[in-house]
This record gives structure tokens, sequence and C-alpha cells, in this order.
């Protein structure tokens, strides 16, 4: 692909403006730890909401999503469609907690929620190893898509594409993030998202059009399928062929187990980021940051509206195109790329590589930024140096983004393709969700517990990879092993809580009165405090939480519809989703004056700094 000076001149307004950005707020982010990891605790929602989609939309994104379709036709993305039922869970279930904390990392709640030196292991523990080593995992193959987009469009060595984005771009990123705090992130996620939506329904259009249309598009698919024989799925279907048998695989095909394991398992039981069971990681930042309890909720709805329902249909069109135009293709991933520089117009194609580059920033820029706040305010700050001037933190914030720019351009080297990272994210979380979501919800669980789900499943994924005992491919194998680790994992985590001292009272009790959570899990500990007005909301949130998975999925569903077919199932679909939403508005707005934002900063500061 050859660039003319059109489009070098995109990439570098493209990159001056994110540096802008980042100078802009240098001042503003660097007044405090608070001002520098959780903006100050003023964000709006549409802000953060918008800043949590913008990461999520990384450049290995596309990619992925076209690999899916390619391989299992549209019903594939149930891989990651699962876990909205999580994501609305964080929102009506958990948003309103995680305000109220005051904390300023989700990992700082070990020491919010458990005492002595197991949850101060626990605390040290997942900051270095989420902060650091998951973190990097991800910024890795993160990188390592980028590498690929790359290599393609300027037509280089994926060594030389591997050395523009570990010595050029990442470094970039680092320095405005290093600027500008939060602050600069979410005002450059904005911008980004912005232009990344922008490019890839610009791409959708014309790989479309390469097709000769949607109908050509459609009839061509069905054509192939037909070529294809029984073993082929129809590529276009929301959700797997359960007239087949429950491990069959083929073409286009979904296996019936691994959607199972998806819409039953994986969302509650897998640690995954920006889908936690329970909420956490820059979830919880951008919570944190939010202006008060309301703002958080409504953050976290948009969200996840606008990440399962809006975005995915550009990259799904896309994919479907890239099935008609290169079949066959060794691999399929690679599919989306060459659409990009094949049938876009050439004026475009600096202004798609400038949105690329966004979608990559913005996803390094919030993991720079989340990594370093666990590196600093959990391990250095925690149990290194506890008695330094703000200013000293934050100038160490910035050494700790420079160290992580560093470690995950030496992961992107080694890490051998973008699925095999994903993967292994989600196999050492497997199991490890229940614990996450009933902390919130029963005073009985411990620090032990985390540490020993923690423990089993990343024990367990390293012993399956090794023994290797299930056949099939991928889809299958994957939920399998899925099956197995969360099993082994939830037995091992319950009873090592049954067989361990619950956490201290007066620990408990400060909890409760802090957050206050659902009484039902808690009836021990509010005896002890009969001046807290009980929290009584857990059937009214599971109600909205129904309202509002409804609300997407119906949404998602009619919007593929109006665009492939049949139109009529998509207006009903779309006018079902806004019964939905009309009837969420009415709870929020309803249970809106209730909320009321109670931060004990001081005591949770004294406890947990």
């Amino acid at each position: 692909m050859k660039f003319t000076v059109l489009d070098w001149s995109a990439i570098v307004g493209y990159l001056a403006i994110t540096l802008f950005l980042g100078l802009y707020f240098r001042s503003r982010s660097g007044k405090s730890v608070d001002d520098y990891f959780v903006s100050g605790r003023n964000v709006s929602w549409w802000l953060a909401g918008t800043s949590m989609v913008a990461t999520t939309f990384a450049a290995d994104t596309p990619l992925v999503v076209t690999g899916l379709v390619y391989t299992q036709g549209i019903a594939g993305n149930w891989l990651w469609w699962s876990f909205l039922l999580s994501g609305m869970m964080t929102v009506f279930l958990f948003a309103r907690l995680w305000r109220r904390s005051g904390l300023l990392t989700d990992v700082q709640f070990a020491e919010m929620r458990y005492a002595g030196r197991p949850a101060a292991f626990l605390r040290g523990f997942r900051a270095v190893y989420l902060g650091l080593l998951m973190n990097c995992l991800i910024l890795g193959w993160v990188t390592k898509a980028m590498t690929s987009i790359v290599a393609v469009t300027l037509g280089v060595s994926d060594s030389k594409a591997l050395a523009i984005c570990v010595l050029f771009l990442i470094p970039f990123t680092g320095l405005y993030v290093a600027l500008g705090g939060l602050w600069g992130v979410l005002w450059t996620d904005l911008f980004q998202f912005a232009l990344k939506m922008a490019i890839v329904i610009a791409v959708a259009w014309y790989a479309v059009a390469a097709c000769g249309g949607m109908s050509a598009l459609l009839t061509r698919l069905g054509e192939m399928r037909a070529a294809a024989g029984p073993s082929a799925g129809d590529a276009t279907s929301f959700f797997p062929d359960f007239s087949r048998p429950i491990d069959q695989e083929g073409l286009w095909l979904l296996p019936v187990m691994t959607f199972l394991v998806n819409i039953g398992l994986q969302w509650w039981a897998f640690w995954y980021p920006g889908a936690e069971p329970g909420g956490g990681g820059y979830i919880a930042q951008r919570i944190f940051s939010a202006k008060d309890e309301r703002n958080g909720l409504l953050s976290v709805l948009w969200f996840n509206i606008a990440h399962y329902a809006l975005r995915p249909w550009p990259w799904i069109l896309t994919a479907l195109a890239a099935v008609v135009l290169y079949p066959n293709l060794e691999h399929p991933e690679k599919g989306y790329m060459l659409i990009v520089s094949q049938h876009v117009p050439p004026a475009l194609r600096g202004i798609v590589i400038a949105g690329f580059m966004a979608a990559f920033m913005s996803t390094i820029a919030t993991q720079l930024n989340w990594g370093a706040s666990y590196l600093v305010s959990d391990f250095y700050r925690r149990f290194i140096k506890r008695d330094a001037s703000d200013q000293h933190y934050v100038q160490i914030s910035r050494v700790a983004t420079v160290v992580l720019v560093i470690a995950s351009a030496g992961i992107s080297v080694l890490l051998a393709d973008i699925r095999s990272g994903w993967q292994a994210v989600l196999e050492v979380g497997a199991g490890t969700g229940g614990v996450y979501l009933l902390r919130w919800y029963w005073w009985r669980i411990n620090a032990w517990s985390e540490i020993s789900a923690m423990a089993t499943a990343l024990s367990m994924t390293v012993s399956l990879r090794w023994i290797a005992p299930f056949s099939g491919t991928n889809p299958v194998v994957f939920a399998k092993s899925a099956l197995t680790t969360t099993t082994v994992t939830t037995l091992v985590w319950l009873m090592v809580t049954f067989a361990t001292k619950p956490e201290p009272e007066q620990i408990l009790l400060t909890f409760y009165r802090s957050v206050r959570p659902q009484i039902t899990g808690w009836q021990a500990i509010a005896r002890l405090a009969p001046d807290v007005e009980p929290s009584r909301d857990l059937g009214r949130n599971l109600l909205c939480w129904m309202l509002g998975c409804a609300m997407v999925y119906l949404a998602l569903f009619g919007l593929g519809h109006v665009l492939i077919g049949p139109m009529w199932e998509g207006l009903l679909l779309l006018l079902l989703s806004s019964i939905c939403a009309g009837i969420l508005y009415s709870n929020i707005s309803r249970t809106g004056g209730e909320a009321q934002s109670v931060t004990q900063q001081s005591v949770v500061g004294a406890r947990t700094s």
C-alpha cells in the first residue's frame, strides 16, 4: 500500500492531537495521586463510559471478530457477547458499591474487606500479578495485532512492523499517558472512539460494496454453504445449530458445547479485563472517577449498550465480506486488513491507519495508566515507601508507566499470536468469578477464598496445557478445559472458605457500614450495626439486570436483522428493546434519588493506604 502526502498528514495530525491533549491535562493530573489515577473523582458518566468503550476497541478487536465469523459464523461472537450478562450485573449490583467504597484501585479492596497478612499478601500479589504480568500479556497481544496491521499497510516485514510499534507507537502512547494521567486518557479516548467508529463503518460500507451489495453478499454466502456440503453451517445465523451433535464442528459452526459454556459459565466464572464478574480493573477505575453513584452506574450502562449493541455490526459485515472475497485464508484474521488495503479508496487509507492507531493507543493508554495505579498505589506506596508526598508518587507513577512500556514490548516479541494471548487470559481466570461476585454479598468470604481460587485456576490451566487430555478443535478443547478448571477451582475455594476462619468482626462491620451491601448475606454483621439502614434492593436490581440484558440483546439482534434481514424482524426487536429501555429508565429514575453516596474516605484511607 503506497502512502501519499495526504495519508501521512492524517497520521501526523492524529498524533499531534493526542500529544496536545496529554500536554493540556498535565497540570490538572499532576496535583495528586487521585487526580492522576481517578481524575479527582469528578468525571461525568458519558465521558467515563465512552472511555471504557474506547479501551475495549483495540487494534486486535476487528481482526479477532473477523477470525471468529470466518470460521464459526456470526454465532462465534458469543465468545464475547456472553459477557454482557456480567457487564450488566456490574451496572446494577456492583457499580454503586464500588463508588461507595471510596477506593483508588480495585486491588485496594483486599485490605478493606479482609484483614491481616493474608489481606496484605493478596493486595500486593494482585498488584504485581494483574498490574505487571497480566497487564503486559494483554498489551502484548494488542501489540501483536498492531504489528500485523502495520506490516500489511506499510508493506514491511513483521520484524520491522514490530520495531515501529515497540520503538515508536508504545513509547509515544506512554508519553501522553505519563503527562496527562487519567484526564488525558479520558479525553483522548473520546476523540479516538469517534474516529474509530467512523472508520470501521466506512470500511464495512466498502467491503459490502466490493461484494456487489448486501443482497449479493448473502446470495454468495448461501452458494458457498451449499458447495461446502452438510458439514457447513449458516454463516449469518446468530445462534449455533441445536439440531446437530453438541460437539460437532465444521465450517461456520459454533459447537453447541462451546456456546453453552459461553452463555452458562464463562460470563460469571471467568476473570477477563473489562468483563470481570462484579466489575474491576479499568471498569472499576472509571467508576471511582465518576462524580457520584448515579454517574458511576450510568457510565457502565452506557458502556454495555455501546460495546455490545452499537459497535459490533461494522466488524461483522466486514468479516462476512472477507468470507466471500477471500475464501480459504490460512490466517482468517488477515481478511480485515486485506479489505482495507484492496477495497478502501486510496484517499482514505491514511485516515483508516490513523483509526487503527487510535484503536491501538486507546487500549495501550488505559492499560498503562491502570497498571501503573496498581504498581504505585498497591505495591510501592503500600509496601516500599509509605510517607512520601503526592508529587513523589505522581513522579513514580510516570516511571511505572515507562516500566510497563518496556515490559509490554518484550512480551509482544515473545507472544506467538493474538488468540494465544486472549485464551491464556481467559483460562487463568476460569473459576475465580464466583469469589468476586460473592465477596460483596456474603460475609463469610475471606482472603483465603480469593487466594485459593487464583492459585487453583493458574495451576489447573498449566496442568491441562501440559497434559492435554482433551481432543477436538480449539473451541471444543477450550470449552472442556474451561468447564474442568471452573469446577475444580470452585470446589477448592468453597472448601477453603469453610475450612478457614472468617474475617475479624470489626473489619466486616467497617466494610458493612461503608458499602451497605444487601443485608441478606450480611445478617450476622447487620445485627451489630442497628444504626445503619439495611439495603434490601437485590430483587429490584436483579429485575433491572434482566431488563438491561434484554434491552441490549434485542437491540443487537434487531440491528443485525435490519442490516441482513428480514427487516420486519429487526424493527420488531428494536421496538421490544425500546420498551425494555423505557421500563429501565423509569426504574433508574425512581431509585436514583434513593442512592446516597456515603464515602468514608478518611476511614478507608487510614486502613488501606
